[in-house]
């Protein structure tokens, strides 16, 4: 009985941090496949490349609506007039997290660097970001400094399971 008090008092949603995690390692993989998959067939123009920025950005967008709305059709609770908007507000983490690849795949497009071989400093930035969001998340959870660089490594694994597969796959 003391558990449903508990329910109806606890506001609606996940914790900020909790959100922020969650999205920021969901947009980081997102973001190292889609440019696996975009830049697996060798084209590397810069024209290509800001069609891939563009293509990212779409396709995160498109995931934070479908995660967003899974998490409002999910709650089995009546909902109010803007709920369904707070739900998809929610999601910004996980297109936050893809915005530095795009800077990177747009930059190659625009000419600010070589649009050939732009995966690998993406993949590399993905990799840091998993890292850091790892370690952050571990230390907001009071692990040691020891254990919260072992969860940033594990979390980076994440990363490094994409570019494995990538040069696989390549």
């Amino acid at each position: 009985m003391a558990d449903d008090a508990a329910d109806v008092d606890r506001p609606p949603g996940h914790e900020a941090h909790e959100t922020i995690l969650f999205g920021g390692v969901y947009g980081a993989v997102l973001a190292s496949s889609m440019v696996a998959a975009l830049t697996q067939y060798g084209a590397s123009s810069p024209a290509r490349r800001r069609y891939d920025a563009l293509w990212l950005l779409i396709t995160a967008g498109a995931s934070a609506l479908a995660h967003g709305y899974a998490h409002y059709i999910a709650e089995r609770a009546p909902h109010r007039r803007w709920d369904a908007l707070r739900a998809l507000r929610d999601e910004w983490p996980l297109v936050a997290a893809v915005v530095p690849t795009v800077m990177v795949l747009a930059g190659a497009g625009w000419g600010w660097w070589p649009a050939n071989g732009v995966e690998y400093p993406a993949f590399s930035l993905n990799i840091a970001l998993l890292f850091a969001l790892g370690l952050i998340a571990a230390r907001r959870a009071h692990r040691s400094w020891a254990a919260a660089a072992l969860i940033g490594l594990l979390d980076a694994l994440l990363g490094m399971v994409v570019v494995v597969a990538n040069a696989v796959i390549k």
